[in-house]
């Protein structure tokens, strides 16, 4: 028996299967794309890094109020004078014998096991560690504010980088109408030019318009990979494959004033918010470099067993102390201190003008916003126009009563309004995205009122 039926019906599964599974994932939603894109995007993982390092930055700045604790065991031997004599006189070993003079001068070699426990605390160092202490948290919180103002900046390309998908395939939808319509016309010229009731100028003309349809469509095509290859990127997600996107519809979006959008920036924009935590931290970062001119208190302890074997029996000693310093000729914690004053005004520059630019950027997309919601009116209404008046004049034409350049410039009209509408449309949805982003506001959750 032959195996052919065999192979038709094992591919015949193969394909119900993979038509189950594609069914089953279906359309690639834009918040399914954005969680994606926060979970995989470099720079998302570079803002959790730089978080993960001023988090340990301010639990190592605590660490300064802590005391040290050393502990060392040292294994020595020798013969040199000074190290013998000292030697023996911790290991609780001299008897009058080492007085002799030969062997102060030359003694014998002695070993030595040294268990040593060493402690050190800065009981007062003029709020120097303080003052760091609270720079590594606003620091931490600078951290903070950053890393969600990396996830608004992948929110905000993946919305625009998926609407443009979707554009494209709209686009590419208008150019296979148009190209299903320019071929029915070339066969409906044909006929009339057969019947006698159109020239052969007519069907030149239809063919000409054919082979610019099908132009167009190719352009729609390479449109879309394009698209497509921006999404990827956008998501971090280079093996993303293309597939059916759940389309974004036609929105009235709210609207506010524009001093209201404003208070609102200055209010939950995290970029804002950043700066000004990293400029309070350099106001910190300034006093702790005028704290390095007060004095510092410590304290300081060690013990010490020395043996002539490891297991052996020595003697111990312990010193403890208090000591108190302070620089006479502090050069270069003056030079530290220019540095971060300097730095200081260079922070504060930036936090003005970031506020400053601030106005400028929500009232764009403020603009934005107002200029595209009036563009999806003009162009919906344009759309249904340009409609009735093709279906007018294919009509006339058909009744012999229109010439085919009426009716070819009835169809780029008509081809036109569906372009600009769908433009209009996607336009609107990123201009409101614009809008979030600039007052601080554009979060995954946010994003799903375009859909």
């Amino acid at each position: 028996m032959s195996s052919r039926p065999y192979r038709f019906l094992i591919l015949l599964l193969l394909f119900l299967m993979w038509r189950s599974v594609a069914a089953a994932q279906g359309p690639l939603t834009l918040r399914q794309a954005l969680d994606r894109a926060l979970r995989q995007s470099p720079e998302s993982a570079i803002a959790n890094a730089d978080q993960a390092d001023a988090k340990s930055a301010a639990g190592l700045a605590r660490t300064g109020l802590l005391p040290q604790l050393g502990f060392t065991e040292d294994i020595s031997r020798g013969n040199d004078p000074v190290y013998a004599f000292g030697t023996r006189l911790r290991q609780r070993q001299f008897t009058q014998a080492d007085f002799a003079l030969n062997a102060l001068n030359l003694p014998q070699p002695i070993g030595n096991f040294s268990t040593r426990f060493s402690g050190q605390w800065m009981a007062f160092d003029s709020l120097k560690t303080q003052k760091e202490i609270h720079r590594a948290d606003l620091l931490k919180e600078s951290a903070s504010a950053s890393a969600l103002a990396v996830d608004q900046q992948i929110v905000f390309r993946v919305v625009a980088a998926y609407q443009q998908v979707l554009y494209a395939q709209r686009e590419i939808d208008v150019a296979q109408y148009d190209r299903e319509t320019a071929a029915a016309l070339l066969s409906s010229v044909d006929d009339h030019v057969k019947a006698g009731l159109a020239v052969e100028s007519d069907r030149m003309s239809a063919a000409v318009n054919k082979a610019a349809r099908d132009g167009e469509l190719i352009a729609a095509q390479g449109d879309l990979e394009l698209a497509w290859a921006a999404l990827r990127e956008a998501m971090g997600a280079p093996d993303l494959k293309p597939s059916e996107l759940r389309p974004i519809e036609p929105h009235l979006f709210p609207q506010g004033s524009l001093e209201e959008e404003i208070a609102i920036a200055v209010k939950t924009r995290p970029d804002l918010t950043a700066l000004g935590k990293a400029q309070s931290a350099q106001g910190s970062a300034v006093g702790a470099a005028k704290s390095e001119f007060g004095p510092r208190v410590s304290v300081y302890g060690n013990w010490e067993e020395d043996r002539t074997s490891i297991g052996g029996s020595g003697g111990n000693n312990w010193v403890a102390g208090v000591q108190i310093s302070m620089d006479i000729l502090p050069l270069g914690k003056r030079a530290q201190l220019a540095r971060e004053s300097a730095l200081k005004q260079k922070v504060d520059a930036q936090a003005s003008s970031t506020q400053q630019h601030l106005r400028l950027e929500v009232s764009q997309a403020h603009i934005h916003r107002q200029t595209a919601a009036a563009q999806l009116n003009v162009a919906k209404a344009a759309l249904e126009q340009s409609a009735e008046s093709l279906r007018i004049l294919r009509n006339r034409y058909g009744a012999g009563l229109a010439t085919i350049t009426d009716l070819l410039r009835a169809e780029d009209a008509d081809r036109q309004s569906q372009t600009d509408y769908w433009h209009a449309v996607y336009g609107n949805a990123m201009a409101y995205s614009e809008l979030l982003f600039a007052t601080g506001t554009l979060t995954p959750d946010a994003a799903e009122v375009l859909q």
